[in-house]
C-alpha cells in the first residue's frame, strides 16, 4: 500500500490543482466508491485491488487510491455521518459508498467544498443512477451547513472518535490500559514506507547516496533498513528492478536479525507469501531455504520476488502443519512462524480489516496459531530456534499463544530477544505493529 499511496500536500496550491482537476474528481469517486462498496460487502480491499490491475492492466490512480484508504481509514466516522444525514430507510449500496466518499474528500482540504458536491451529483450519472442526484445534493449541502453541529454531537461515539469497531476498542483497552489511545490513533495514521537495502549489492549508506542524487530523502533505521521522506512508486526506486532495495517494514526486518542465522543452516519459513522476510533471510546468510505457503496465487509472489533479488529457495505449495504433504523428514535449524493473524498491527496499510474482522475471529486465529506450532515443532532440530511472529496487538493470538504451548512442551524454552527488545512493537513512525518470540528446542 505503501509505495501507491502517496498523499500531495493540502493548501492553495493543491486546491488550485484540484479545481483544474476537478472533471477527474467524478470518476475517482465513482471508481472509489464501487471498491469501498465491495468492503462493505466483505470483501478484502487488497484483494479487489489486485483483481482491478488484472482487469484493466493497470494500477488503481493516485486520487482513487487517496480516496479508498482515507474512506476506509475514517469508515466508522463517515458512515455515522451519512447514517444522521440520511433519512432513508433502506439505504442504496451503490449511493452510499458515494457519499462516504465524497465526505471523505471535503473532509481531505484537497478540493474545494462545491467542487466535491458538484463531482458526487456528477458521479451519479456515472455511476447509472440518475434519481439519486438531488438525494447526493442535499446530503452534502446539509453537511458542509452542519458540519461543526453534527461532528460534535457524534464525537461521543467511540467508533467515531477511535475509528475501529467497539469490540476492537475495548480489547486494546482491556489490553494496554495506558497506552490504548495512542495504539489507536498510530493505526489511523499514514504508514511510513521502508526500504530494505540487499547488502549483497549495495551499503545502506551507498544506496542513500542514490536516493538523494535522484531527490529523495531518508533517514537510516535497523541495520540495513531506510525510512523515505515521501512514499513513492516502487518503479521510481532507484535499482529496484536490479535487485538492489526491496519494500519492507522496518518492524517486519527485524525477524532475520532474531533468528541468529549462520552460513550453512537448514532454515524453513512456514508462512512465506510474499516473500520478504525470505528473501531477507537468504540475503542476510548463505543457507539452504525452504519457504512454504498453501496459496498457489500467493506463492507466485514469492517466486517473482525470489527472481528479482536473484535468489534460491525451495518453493512448496503446502499447508505447514500438514508435514506429510512436504516435509522430507530432515530437521530444520531455524524455523520463522510468521503466522496467520488478525493482522491488528497493520492496519493502517490495510484499514479495511478493522471492519472484516469479527471478535470471534481472534479465538480462531489464536487456534490455528497453535496449531501451527505444535506441527513446526516436530521440524525443528534439537538445539534449533523457532521464530513466533504476528501483524496483531492483541496479546490472544501473542503471549497467550506461546505461554500456552511453552507450557505444553516439556523441551521449549523462550530466549530473551537481542539487546533485550520487548516482544511487542505497537505501530509508530519508524514501523507497524509485531510480536516477535524466540523459541529454543533444549536438547
Amino acid at each position: 500500500m505503501s509505495s501507491s499511496e502517496s498523499r500531495p500536500s493540502v493548501g492553495a496550491g493543491a486546491r488550485t490543482r484540484s479545481k483544474r482537476a476537478a472533471p477527474l474528481l467524478n470518476d475517482a469517486l465513482r471508481e472509489a466508491a464501487g471498491l469501498v462498496a465491495r468492503v462493505a460487502a466483505g470483501r478484502s480491499f487488497s484483494v479487489e485491488l489486485e483483481r482491478r490491475a488484472e482487469r484493466h492492466s493497470a494500477t488503481a490512480q493516485p486520487a482513487v487510491l487517496d480516496l479508498c484508504y482515507g474512506t476506509l481509514r475514517g469508515y466508522g466516522r463517515v458512515q455515522a455521518i451519512v447514517a444522521a444525514l440520511s433519512r432513508r430507510r433502506r439505504p442504496d449500496p451503490d449511493i452510499e459508498p458515494l457519499l462516504w466518499c465524497s465526505i471523505y474528500a471535503i473532509q481531505s482540504g484537497r478540493y474545494a467544498d462545491y467542487t466535491v458536491v458538484d463531482q458526487a451529483v456528477q458521479a451519479c450519472d456515472r455511476i447509472g443512477k440518475r434519481t439519486p442526484k438531488a438525494y447526493v445534493n442535499a446530503v452534502l449541502r446539509t453537511y458542509l451547513r452542519e458540519r461543526d453541529s453534527l461532528e460534535a454531537r457524534l464525537a461521543a461515539s467511540p467508533e467515531f472518535r477511535y475509528q475501529y469497531p467497539r469490540w476492537w476498542i475495548e480489547r486494546v483497552g482491556a489490553a494496554y490500559p495506558d497506552a490504548w489511545q495512542g495504539i489507536l490513533d498510530a493505526g489511523n495514521t499514514h504508514p511510513p514506507m521502508g526500504l530494505r537495502v540487499n547488502r549483497r549489492r549495495v551499503t545502506p549508506a551507498a544506496y542513500a547516496d542514490k536516493l538523494a542524487l535522484a531527490g529523495m530523502s531518508a533517514r537510516r533505521v535497523g541495520e540495513c533498513g531506510l525510512l523515505l521522506e515521501r512514499p513513492i512508486s516502487v518503479n521510481e526506486l532507484p535499482g529496484f528492478l536490479e535487485g538492489e532495495v526491496s519494500v519492507q517494514d522496518a518492524g517486519a526486518q527485524l525477524a532475520a536479525r532474531y533468528l541468529d542465522l549462520a552460513d550453512g543452516q537448514r532454515v524453513l519459513d512456514a508462512c512465506a507469501a510474499p516473500g520478504g522476510k525470505c528473501t531477507h533471510i537468504l540475503e542476510s546468510s548463505s543457507v539452504s531455504l525452504t519457504a512454504l505457503e498453501v496459496d498457489p496465487a500467493r506463492r507466485a509472489r514469492i517466486e517473482k520476488n525470489l527472481a528479482r533479488l536473484d535468489l534460491r529457495a525451495r518453493v512448496v505449495t503446502a499447508d505447514c502443519s500438514r508435514l506429510t504433504d512436504w516435509w522430507d523428514g530432515v530437521p530444520f535449524d531455524r524455523i520463522l512462524a510468521d503466522v496467520p493473524c488478525t493482522a491488528s498491527g497493520v492496519v493502517r496499510r490495510h484499514p479495511d480489516i478493522k471492519w472484516l474482522r469479527r471478535e470471534t475471529d481472534v479465538a480462531l486465529f489464536a487456534a490455528r496459531q497453535a496449531s501451527i506450532l505444535d506441527a513446526l515443532w516436530r521440524v525443528l532440530a534439537q538445539g534449533g530456534k523457532l521464530l513466533y511472529v504476528t501483524c496483531s496487538v492483541f496479546p490472544e493470538e501473542n503471549d497467550a499463544v506461546v505461554g500456552a504451548f511453552c507450557a505444553r512442551t516439556p523441551k521449549a524454552r523462550r530466549l530473551d530477544l537481542p539487546d533485550r527488545t520487548p516482544a511487542q512493537l505497537f505501530p509508530d513512525a519508524d514501523h507497524d505493529g509485531f510480536y516477535f518470540a524466540l523459541l529454543a528446542k533444549q536438547t
